[in-house]
This record gives C-alpha cells, sequence and structure tokens, in this order.
C-alpha cells in the first residue's frame, strides 16, 4: 500500500521561499510519476508540477519559473522548492502518485 506523507508547509511573506518534501513508502518509486497539487479554499484541487520516472519535469504555466520539482530515488522522496511566491499561491499542497494522494500541507503566502 503506498503511503504519502508530505512536510514543509508554512507561513511565509510574499517574494519568499519555501521547500516543500513528500516522502513515499510501499511502492518501487524509482518506476512512478509524482505529481504536486494544491487546493486554495473554495476552489478546486489543481496541478502544480510532475516529475516523471525518467526525470522530466512540467509545471503548470501560473508556477513556471518559479517552481522546481525534484526527486532523490535513493531516499524515496520528491521536493517542490517555491520561489517568488505570491499569496495565489496559498492553500493546501498534496503530492500524488496515481491513485494515492497524500494528506497535504498548507502554504500560507501573506502579502
Amino acid at each position: 500500500q503506498v503511503q504519502l506523507v508530505e512536510s514543509g508547509g508554512g507561513l511565509v511573506q510574499a517574494g519568499g521561499s519555501l521547500r516543500l518534501s513528500c516522502a513515499a513508502s510501499g511502492t518501487i518509486f524509482s518506476t512512478k510519476t509524482v505529481g504536486w497539487y494544491r487546493q486554495a479554499p473554495g476552489k478546486q484541487r489543481e496541478w502544480v508540477a510532475t516529475i516523471s520516472s525518467g526525470g522530466t519535469t512540467t509545471y503548470a504555466d501560473s508556477v513556471k519559473g518559479r517552481f522546481t520539482i525534484s526527486r532523490d530515488n535513493a531516499k524515496n522522496a520528491v521536493c517542490l522548492q517555491m520561489n517568488s511566491l505570491k499569496p495565489e499561491d496559498t492553500g493546501v499542497y498534496y503530492c500524488r502518485i496515481v491513485p494515492t494522494w497524500g494528506q497535504g500541507t498548507q502554504v500560507t503566502v501573506s502579502s
């Protein structure tokens, strides 16, 4: 059974940075595509970034150039480095290995 645990969220001022981590267990991690998603209050969950098993990365237009997704297969972990944060980046951030979701970590960006 796949388990995903996110960490690294918090409160930051606009323009600041945060680094989120997602630790995976119960799967052959190196063979999996991992995604980050977020959900702002009152809005639907939206895709943020994906990294394939081969390391190919893709990003939503809203975060391109500011966020970087990376993986460490030796640690069964994926990170999301978030720079130049904006208030509209506020939300709960989830990692996903289909069909499993983590519990999420809260990111709040103050203006």
